[in-house]
């Protein structure tokens, strides 16, 4: 139990930390600091993907040389770390869209009515309908995050962006969420109330279930 706690603790930590620490280094212009926390992530995520891979010696070799390469190309990193920055965000914003996007293509069953069918079983056209018009909202919602960021970052200065990318994108997901859901009381008064843990539970324990 401590442990859970302390590993929570140091999640929030890092989510409170790294946006403060990535916007004083846009705001500031610390080229060598905002490099190193730009990278950061990424090479994080390299790092536990090398870990875990089933060629661990291969992908931790290509790891080591990925970085001898990073040194070597240090300063030319240091001079367009926002770019580094934005490319992280952007690249997320797409990655959300396609994701939810991408179910509404004719044929396939739409994100949203996923997660709704594996939380409450079977649903009504209503519902099905309601659910379907969710996933467009959160389709169009990362389509508009991913363009606003474009177009602060291109358009705007550097330290303007950041306040969007740092400060601005978790609350507007949570207002997002908020809305939705009074929305959905609203729209489908009667419904069992479900929250999104649990549906992201029931989706994932369904979609782990051999077919």
């Amino acid at each position: 139990m401590a442990f859970r706690v302390a590993r929570w603790l140091c999640i929030a930590a890092v989510m409170i930390a790294y946006p403060l620490l990535a916007h004083y280094t846009n705001e500031t212009r610390e080229s060598n600091l905002g490099a190193a926390v730009a990278i950061a992530p990424l090479a994080v995520i390299a790092a536990l993907l090398a870990w875990r891979s089933s060629r661990r010696v291969i992908m931790l070799g290509l790891l080591v040389l990925s970085c001898v390469a990073l040194w070597a190309e240090w300063p030319s990193l240091e001079a367009h770390f926002g770019m580094v920055y934005w490319l992280q965000h952007v690249a997320m914003q797409l990655i959300l869209f396609m994701t939810f996007g991408r179910t509404l293509i004719a044929g396939r069953i739409p994100l949203c009515t996923r997660f709704a069918a594996a939380a409450h079983g079977v649903l009504t056209p209503r519902h099905e309908r309601y659910a379907r018009q969710v996933t467009v909202a959160w389709t169009v919602f990362f389509a508009a995050m991913a363009l606003t960021s474009a177009l602060l970052f291109f358009l705007a200065p550097l330290a303007t962006w950041s306040v969007f990318a740092n400060f601005l994108t978790l609350p507007l997901v949570a207002l997002l969420f908020i809305a939705e859901y009074r929305v959905r009381r609203r729209v489908l008064a009667g419904m069992p109330p479900a929250h999104l843990l649990d549906a992201l539970r029931a989706f994932t324990s369904a979609e782990a279930r051999p077919r």
